[in-house]
This record gives C-alpha cells, structure tokens and sequence, in this order.
C-alpha cells in the first residue's frame, strides 16, 4: 500500500487572489490604520514628519508584498491543508522584517534619522506587528474563501436541481406531442421522432453546468418550435426581431421553458390560435432578449411559475444579481424580458 493511500493528502485551503486590486487595498488600509492608531496613541510626541515616513513606509511593504503574494501563491496553494496561510503568514513576517533591517541598515549609514536608534528594536517591533495584523487579517481572508466555497456548492447544487426538474418536464411535454402526433399523421410523427433525438442530444448531451452560446439556444428553440407547429399547425405563428450576436454566452435550456409557456398557457388555450414573438437587442448596460405571446381569457392548464422561477434563479446564478427577469402584461400580451448585464461574466463550473 502506498503512502498516499495509507496517509491521503489533506485538501489545502483556497488563497485568495493576492493579484488583485482588493488585497492590495486591504494592505495598505490596515498598514495605514496601524500607522495612524500609534501616532495617536497616548506618549507619542505627535511629529507629524515620522507619521509621513511611517505611511510611506508601510504603504512600499504593502506593495512589495502584494507582488511577492502575487508570484508565491501558485506554489503555496499546493501546500496541504492549512499550510498555505502559514507559508503567506511566514512571508509576510519574513519579507517585513528583511525589509526594516535594510531600512534601519542605510539609515543608519546615511545618519537620515528616518528609523528609531535601537536598530534590534525597530525590526522586532516591526515583525511582531506585522505577525499580529498578519494573523488577523489572513483569518479573515480564510473565513470569507470558506463561505464563497459553501456558497458556490449551494449555488451548484441548486443550479443541478433546477436542470433536473427542466430535463423531464421538456421530456414528456415533448412525447405527449409525437403521441398527438401518432393517429393523426404517423409520417410527420416519425419525423417528429427523429427531430426529438437531434433535440435530446444537444439538450441532455452536454454538461449542463457549462455554457452554450445564444445561437445554439435559438437552434434548440426552433427544434421545439418544429416539434409544435406539427401539433398546432396554423394556430402557431412565429415573429423574430433578434439582433444579437449568436456567439453570446449563455446557459443551455434557458430560452426553451419560456417558449414552451408561451405555446402552453398563450396560444394553445386560444381556439385561433396566435403568435409568439421572440426578440433580442442590444440595450444600454448589456443585452436584452424577449418572449412574448397572447394573453388567453382562460388558460387550458394553468401554470404554477416553475419555470419561470427556474430560469430567474439561473439567470442570477450565472450572470449575478444585476440579471434580471420581469414578466408583465402589455397591450394583451404576456412579456417575459431577460437582461443580461454585459460587463458580466457568466460562471461555469471550474473545478
């Protein structure tokens, strides 16, 4: 039996991201805190000239360390457990103290005045606050990649229940189609078939974590319209306005549920029939597409929101909280308008 076996690796702790602009922020606010709390504090003579040097100071080891952090972390992230947060924490001491032995070091052979006499004291003050603002500070970033970690799994697993509630809905409605379809023409029910296994292969064959584009969306919803007009013939009349680049990013089976309800509650219950209108443009701040269909007196099959409620939810997890979903009735149509927020980038499963 291997070592690995007998002694599994533990997991490491996910780093935050030391690259970006945030962390770098949070150094140099808790540097300048620190800074300014001992200036303030009761004793000290108040020259306003060390406090500029301090700031200064402090603010050059925030950068320094932000690029050192920035480099190091692929390396510490392989680390097991929590041993990255101890390499970051020894870095940071380490780095910080090099950093005031140097400082002490020229000034001391330039007779500057910039750092205390005691040069031994200077570095041990110096590390000791940056171990104890360092031990802080990293906890908080560990409890925050903690909770985005729980976060992200719920999201995932919420998103999973959503498709597979969408999977088996799409199914039957689907099949109860072709069996209309059997009696009546078993021709265009044959074609039916076949045009239902190319629709279940693009559907249900991909990883539905994953992203699609808009024009693989459209080609899903034309199949399902196919599907319909078979079964509702004249009644069913379509109207695209789309000006949107079909290689825009989005998540499979979003569109279909709301063409399906638009064919089930708005032109299905009406005995002549009507037309559903699909559109998409480009609006200020991202994308907007829309579903639209006739608003029926008394719906064959009254809905319970699902997928309505399912394609929010999906929208808000892929493309974030500025996503946006509104259905209303206008002029004696039902509109379901989706925004998609363009500076916003939709999340796939990266694991």
């Amino acid at each position: 039996m291997s070592a690995e076996l007998r002694h599994p690796r533990q997991p490491s702790a996910p780093l935050p991201d030391f690259c970006s602009l945030p962390v770098l922020f949070a150094l140099l606010v808790v540097g300048a805190l620190t800074v300014t709390l001992m200036w303030l504090a009761p004793g000290n003579d108040g020259d306003l000239r060390d406090y500029s040097i301090a700031v200064l100071f402090t603010s050059w080891l925030s950068v320094l360390l932000t690029v050192a952090l920035c480099k190091l972390r692929p390396w510490m992230q392989r680390l097991p457990g929590l041993w990255p947060y101890a390499a970051v924490w020894l870095l940071l001491v380490t780095t910080v103290g090099a950093s005031a032995a140097t400082l002490g070091w020229i000034d001391h052979n330039l007779a500057a005045g910039l750092s205390p006499a005691s040069r031994f004291g200077f570095v041990r003050d110096c590390m000791l606050a940056t171990g104890l603002l360092g031990a802080g500070l990293l906890r908080y970033f560990y409890v925050v990649a903690q909770w985005q970690v729980r976060v992200a799994a719920a999201a995932q697993a919420q998103v999973a229940a959503l498709q597979a509630r969408i999977r088996p809905h799409f199914l039957f409605n689907s099949m109860n189609a072709v069996a209309a379809l059997i009696r009546v023409d078993p021709d265009a029910a044959e074609r039916t078939v076949e045009n239902l296994s190319e629709l279940f292969r693009a559907a249900l064959g991909s990883d539905q974590t994953s992203l699609g584009t808009l024009g693989e969306e459209w080609a899903l919803v034309d199949r399902y319209l196919d599907i319909e007009a078979l079964r509702l013939g004249d009644r069913l009349r379509v109207e695209r306005d789309i000006d949107v680049p079909a290689d825009l990013p989005l998540p499979r089976l979003l569109l279909q549920p709301l063409v399906e309800n638009a064919i089930r509650h708005g032109v299905q219950p009406l005995r002549e029939g009507g037309s559903i209108r699909l559109g998409g443009r480009r609006v200020p701040g991202g994308v907007e597409i829309v579903v639209e269909n006739p608003v029926a007196d008394a719906p064959a099959t009254p809905g319970n929101g699902h997928g309505l409620r399912n394609v929010r939810e999906r929208v808000r997890f892929h493309f974030g909280e500025r996503a946006t979903v509104d259905a209303s009735v206008r002029e004696g149509r039902f509109v379901v308008t989706v925004f998609l927020p363009e500076a916003a980038r939709a999340r796939t499963d990266r694991r």
